[in-house]
């Protein structure tokens, strides 16, 4: 028994090789489940969907979206802040994610703690939209006329904290208007009644009111976002009307729980990227009125982060 102890130790010391190291398994190897706080139809569905079939070309495994929806978006996303940290249950959200944090007291995760950014997809510039009976064919005339009538304009929303309301209530704070909210039931009941009067002004997403303004049911005056949309390449943004910083978009981006690994938030970013920069997926967004981003997961961090206090600010200081 000495013998051999002793044996042991000095293969051990002359530096007898050990034994190999069992190799990770390459990631993935199973499918993965993109869970989408909201539910299935709308627009944020449509791009999860659309993405998750490139995804799984590029990755060599099934992407199955998985709607878990309620409470704003929280239900889906606890779900993802509490699954095993191993790349296969992945969150596809969007701006609601960053509105959360200020519009309800104690979610049942954080934000930033809990999860990693890995990349924005796309964002979607909204259209600053009113009824053609409004006086107005510039952000510069709409904003003199609501200056002129304060309270008496009514703009409609999907909702109280909403992605329309408060792009909507940050629009008034900056232009130092304020317009009366009517808040509906989801976006397309809202776009309906500023379609016929109900309420004169809504800040619809491109893809769902293009067709309205085509029609002149809807008249467009800008777009929400610094950049032009694809979409509509000849009308002008919100600060270029003169609301000066005016920047904001629907967005749609991809999050792993916090402890998945660096080198697996690398692949998915990898893998994502090569969807994005693939000329038909490129098409099909912008037809969509969307533009590909596909940032870098620090500039996807640094982004959330700043939309989280920005909003939370605002939330606060609207009282909701």
């Amino acid at each position: 028994m000495l013998r051999i102890a002793g044996a042991t130790l000095l293969l051990a010391l002359v530096g007898w090789p050990a034994p190999p190291a069992v190799a990770a398994e390459p990631y993935p190897q199973k499918p993965i489940r993109l869970v989408l706080p909201f539910a299935p139809g709308g627009g944020t569905d449509f791009l999860a969907r659309t993405l998750s079939e490139r995804l799984a070309e590029a990755l060599g495994v099934s992407v199955i979206v998985d709607n878990r929806t309620g409470a704003g978006g929280t239900i889906g996303t606890a779900l993802v802040a509490k699954s095993p940290p191993d790349g296969y249950t992945l969150l596809f959200t969007s701006a609601s994610y960053t509105f959360n944090p200020g519009l309800y007291k104690d979610l049942p995760f954080d934000p930033v703690r809990d999860f990693k950014p890995v990349t924005m997809f796309a964002k979607e510039a909204n259209l600053l939209a009113v009824h053609p009976s409004l006086p107005v064919s510039t952000v510069k005339e709409f904003v003199a006329l609501a200056r002129k009538r304060p309270g008496e304009i009514t703009y409609g929303s999907g909702g109280v904290g909403s992605n329309i309301h408060l792009s909507t209530e940050l629009l008034l704070h900056m232009a130092g208007i304020r317009l009366t909210h009517v808040p509906y039931k989801g976006g397309g009941p809202a776009t309906t009644a500023v379609m016929t009067g109900e309420v004169q002004v809504m800040l619809p997403g491109i893809q769902p009111a293009l067709p309205f303004v085509k029609s002149g049911r809807l008249r467009a005056l800008a777009v929400t976002t610094k950049q032009r949309s694809p979409a509509l390449p000849d009308l002008p943004s919100v600060d270029e009307g003169g609301v000066r910083g005016y920047d904001k978009a629907a967005w749609y981006g991809l999050l792993a729980p916090a402890a998945v690994p660096d080198s697996i938030v690398a692949r998915l970013h990898q893998a994502a990227v090569k969807v994005l920069r693939n000329p038909d997926v490129e098409k099909r967004l912008t037809a969509q009125g969307a533009m590909v981003v596909g940032n870098t997961p620090a500039e996807f961090d640094a982004f959330v982060r700043a939309e989280i206090a920005a909003w939370t600010k605002l939330i606060g200081r609207m009282k909701l």
